[in-house]
């Protein structure tokens, strides 16, 4: 049954079970838990992602992300997360591209878009972890999207200390460092400049933290190919998730205010 696939695929995307053990589990052949996760994985994966407060609304794409936070007044949350993948054997063309400066090591690389309360709207931007941040969304066309809704701003860390340049108004990003040899009170300015920008966007790096908890995006030992539906999958599971905490929440301040009253 649909169901019972759907828990399986489920079971595999939270704790990276390998396929074997699940047949064991489930008391089936492999080759039926291999099916069953080839066939809903890509379902989850372009299910799309949860709108707070906006049952039914779905983001699916990054020019949808935009539409809904210009119309919404939606501010955004900037951030990469990179995930450990299999390295590409020897003599293979695009090698190179996977291994990345940051980590020194093979992965791949997304950028994962999320209101001020940290709730994820939108993940995606799948590129090799070779690729720089502020590269990976300029070639999915976020400067674009900025020039088309110049009333959406967006906190970012200083990857993104381009895309700030060029729209000031727009996105903010970490001031840089004063020289060692500027006065005093420049290096106090900086400190309390990065320490306010660090509180706007703290948010979007404990929504990194809750990815973390799902064993494929701490290190996926699966087939690269397969990595872009799993990322989507697990992001879409997440964004249900905290929208369904945010309704939770105000549903439980209502019922308070209706008893104060």
């Amino acid at each position: 049954m649909f169901i019972d696939r759907l828990l399986v695929t489920l079971v595999h995307l939270r704790l990276g079970l390998p396929h074997a053990a699940l047949a064991e589990l489930y008391r089936v052949d492999r080759s039926t838990v291999s099916g069953a996760i080839r066939e809903v994985r890509p379902v989850l994966a372009a299910h799309g992602f949860a709108v707070p407060d906006r049952p039914g609304l779905r983001v699916r794409t990054l020019e949808g992300l935009f539409a809904y936070a210009h119309a919404e007044g939606v501010d955004l949350r900037i951030n990469g997360i990179e995930v450990q993948v299999r390295r590409p054997r020897a003599g293979r063309p695009g090698r190179k591209a996977f291994v990345s400066g940051k980590k020194s090591r093979n992965t791949i690389k997304t950028t994962m878009f999320s209101d001020a309360q940290g709730r994820t709207l939108f993940s995606g931007v799948i590129r090799p972890g070779r690729m720089h941040d502020q590269t990976a969304v300029r070639t999915e066309g976020i400067a674009e999207q900025f020039r088309w809704h110049p009333k959406v701003r967006a906190e970012a860390d200083e990857g993104y200390r381009g895309l700030a340049k060029e729209f000031p108004a727009q996105v903010g990003s970490p001031p840089k460092k004063p020289k060692d040899d500027a006065p005093l009170g420049e290096h106090h300015a900086w400190r309390e400049q990065r320490r306010r920008q660090s509180s706007a966007r703290i948010c979007v790096e404990h929504t990194n933290a809750e990815y973390k908890q799902w064993r494929p995006l701490q290190r996926f030992t699966g087939r690269r190919e397969t990595y872009a539906d799993t990322h989507l999958a697990i992001a879409g599971l997440v964004s249900d998730r905290s929208a369904r905490r945010a309704t939770h929440r105000k549903t439980s301040t209502e019922l308070v205010l209706v008893r104060q009253g």
